[in-house]
């Protein structure tokens, strides 16, 4: 039986091509932290193409064209000449995934304003209470400490306190104006649901890499204090 190499194994899953049946290559490992630090490597450098949305077939060219580069192999096509396509394509995909996204947010924030207890803002926020508090409402200008818990739509977190096992404390004037304005109509000791339309959260950039372009948000809130200024 042939030995594989570990840079083989590699290259056959970046080439995506089958490996010969007599010689299977070994599962990569993600144990040690080398293994972990090459892993994030990977994770990383695809964060930064993610705009591209690639289809199967597309990743399949990207990753033999780093296993190209990494192997000193001669480019099939010269690299610098497709800097300009590149861009134009990114652009568009970028376009198009933040078109799609306001319109599931549209259809997102409707069917939420729907639901039993839920009030729509004018601005457009969907607050809903789960547990009506007994403290005071905080101003714009408090600072406030609070338990939360961020989702994209499609049920994805990206953010948690609760998570972490640490609530937040941040001044309410320097937030999203979707907190700003829903985190007010809170009172100490609640909880409520705030679904922010994109214009009112991070609008048509995003926040990458966790929050897309044009991306409605849902957050599960709770108020636990209304921090006084230190004297």
């Amino acid at each position: 039986m042939k030995k594989v190499t570990w840079l083989a194994a590699i290259l056959c899953t970046l080439s995506l091509t089958a490996c010969s049946k007599d010689a299977p290559p070994k599962p990569l490992e993600v144990t040690t932290d080398d293994q972990k630090a090459f892993y994030s490597l990977g994770v990383l450098m695809s964060q930064q193409i993610d705009s591209f949305s690639l289809t199967a077939d597309e990743l399949a060219l990207v990753q033999k064209g780093l296993a190209d580069g990494v192997t000193k192999a001669k480019p099939v096509t010269d690299p610098e000449a497709s800097k300009a396509k590149l861009q134009e394509i990114a652009q568009g995909r970028f376009k198009a995934a933040a078109d799609k996204a306001a319109s599931a947010g549209v259809e997102f924030l409707d069917k939420a304003s729907k639901d039993a207890g839920a009030v729509k803002t004018t601005s457009g926020i969907v607050i809903k209470h789960s547990k009506e508090g007994t403290g005071a409402k905080p101003a714009a200008t408090d600072q406030v400490k609070v338990h939360y818990e961020g989702r994209l739509i499609d049920g994805k977190v990206f953010d948690s306190s609760v998570a972490r096992g640490e609530p937040a404390t941040f001044p309410l004037n320097g937030v999203i104006p979707c907190w700003t304005e829903g985190v007010q109509a809170m009172k100490v000791g609640g909880k409520a649901q705030l679904v922010c339309p994109a214009d009112l959260a991070y609008g048509p950039n995003g926040s990458p890499p966790s929050i897309p372009p044009q991306a409605t948000l849902v957050f599960d809130v709770e108020l636990l204090e209304i921090v006084k200024p230190a004297k």
